[in-house]
């Protein structure tokens, strides 16, 4: 079985598994052979969390900017 090239389609997919309702628990196995090229996607999806987590970390934050602020961003542009 190969890897998603999208992890958060392969997420959604484990996901499924782990429906609500689901009595029994849900074990998820991800084999990868060493110096492989799933093995070189498996690296690049865990490249892609650790960014998007970075860009995403703080997003709450714009929605806390005051009314002054931004018209003061908004008159230096």
């Amino acid at each position: 079985m190969n890897p998603w090239w999208n992890p958060a389609v392969e997420d959604q997919a484990s996901d499924r598994a782990h429906r609500i309702g689901q009595q029994r628990p849900v074990t998820i196995y991800r084999l990868v052979a060493k110096d492989t090229i799933e093995d070189k996607i498996v690296d690049l999806h865990q490249h892609k969390r650790v960014l998007a987590d970075s860009l995403l970390e703080g997003a709450d934050l714009s929605g806390k900017i005051s009314t002054q602020e931004l018209l003061r961003l908004i008159e230096e542009s």
